[in-house]
């Protein structure tokens, strides 16, 4: 874990530099993905060059409220926290007019994910800084992810590091000095864009999952052999079509530090 997160945090500090920017923002959702982002940054450029950025809506827990306010004291970063439900009504009263009918589901989730991007590239526009996106390679490669929402970004420095490894990778940041939250590790992932919405409700168990995406991905194996490694075919199948289906979104992603 020392080497992972020494490259990344090398990587992301060279990037910067190479392009120009001494300070980076990102949103900072309460989840392990943006805290360990947001860590990630503060180790490479200093906690006072990161700037993080909480935007809630009525889905956004008191929980997730808590975790950013707690990373944001412990590594030291200006933290801002905006009410974007007045932005989201809007702008779903706008799309029911124009569509003519309600916005529900996928549409009114992708909505809130793309007002909070805009909201993070707006804020680099005005005060500088490199924006960061948040996402992992778990998310990258079954497209469980918004384009032009929590994609947005310069760089995406853990982009190729999987969802299991990330929450081993934040563990082990904790022996170094506590910087991430216990209950930000433990928690079950959820993007919040919906009641009572955890990323297991539409993805696979991510230790099951991660597997499974090594084999087809990394290892190039085919769905035959990645049965034959004992993972049910139905599954397989399900994994390969997630990786197949979201080629188009990861071809227009932020592009990722290398590991």
């Amino acid at each position: 874990m020392e080497k992972l997160w020494n490259t990344l945090k090398n990587g992301l500090r060279q990037y910067c530099a190479d392009n120009g920017f001494d300070k980076v923002i990102l949103g900072l959702s309460g989840g392990i993905d943006s805290a360990l982002t947001a860590v990630l940054a503060a180790d490479a450029l200093g906690g006072e060059n990161v700037t993080a950025i909480m935007m809630k809506t009525k889905y956004t827990s008191e929980l997730s409220l808590q975790i950013a306010r707690e990373i944001s004291a412990l590594n030291h970063l200006q933290y801002h926290e905006l009410d974007i439900e007045p932005l989201v009504t809007a702008e779903l009263e706008f799309l029911a007019q124009a569509f003519r009918a309600e916005v529900r589901g996928i549409t009114a989730e992708n909505l809130q994910a793309r007002i909070r991007g805009q909201l993070l590239m707006a804020w680099s526009n005005q005060n500088g800084g490199l924006v960061l996106a948040c996402g992992n390679k778990s998310e990258a490669l079954t497209g469980y992810c918004t384009l032009y929402g929590d994609t947005c970004g310069g760089i995406m420095p853990i982009g190729n590091v999987y969802k299991t490894t990330i929450f081993e990778l934040a563990k082990w940041r904790n022996t170094l000095g506590y910087a991430l939250p216990q209950a930000v590790i433990t928690r079950a992932p959820s993007a919040e864009l919906a009641e009572g919405q955890i990323d297991e409700n539409t993805l696979p168990p991510y230790a099951v999952l991660d597997s499974v995406l090594k084999l087809l991905y990394d290892e190039q194996k085919s769905p035959e052999q990645a049965v034959a490694a004992g993972f049910d075919a139905a599954l397989v199948e399900r994994v390969r079509n997630l990786i197949k289906r979201s080629a188009f979104k990861r071809k227009q992603m932020a592009q990722s530090l290398p590991i």
